[in-house]
């Protein structure tokens, strides 16, 4: 029986490439000398430094051009709060998100049963299950979580006929 699952995985080789040439231009920029600007990847979570809000700011954006031009979906990124650190100095975490949450996964379940389609959806820890008797009815599955749920950045693997 044909299947796929639907996942949400970043490429975490290209997102510590992004950040490592994050940090190297940091360290070249003329208006970044003499800063603490600066930015870090540890496990899934990327800490930018900064003497103010809008350097933060400017570290962001430099991040995710990098990210772009790697391909990876800046919708992986959840940004926390702007926290002040020891003297005049900020910092932000990002989030790398990995993984379907247990909401989104019921919602991608409840979708894929209210469309009537003949295929189900079964949640398998971090990833939603989609299997049925025909291909085409898979490929409009796809289709149709791609068009529902635009602010996921999904992907989908593990296609057997």
């Amino acid at each position: 029986m044909p299947s796929f699952d639907t996942v949400c995985e970043p490429n975490m080789v290209e997102v510590k490439n992004a950040v490592d040439n994050s940090a190297k231009e940091i360290g070249t920029r003329f208006d970044f000398k003499g800063t603490s600007a600066a930015i870090e990847l540890k496990e899934k979570e990327i800490t930018v430094y900064g003497d103010a809000a809008f350097q933060l700011s400017q570290v962001e954006d430099i991040l995710t051009g990098k990210l772009a031009k790697r391909n990876v979906d800046v919708r992986f990124l959840d940004k926390g709060e702007v926290q002040k650190i020891g003297g005049d100095k900020v910092k932000q975490v990002i989030k790398v998100r990995s993984g379907i949450e247990a909401e989104q996964a019921k919602k991608i379940s409840r979708l894929i049963k209210d469309s009537k389609l003949k295929v189900q959806a079964q949640i398998q820890g971090d990833a939603v299950r989609v299997t049925g008797a025909k291909r085409d009815d898979l490929q409009a599955a796809m289709a149709l979580i791609r068009k529902d749920l635009p602010d996921l950045p999904l992907s989908f693997n593990n296609f057997r006929d």
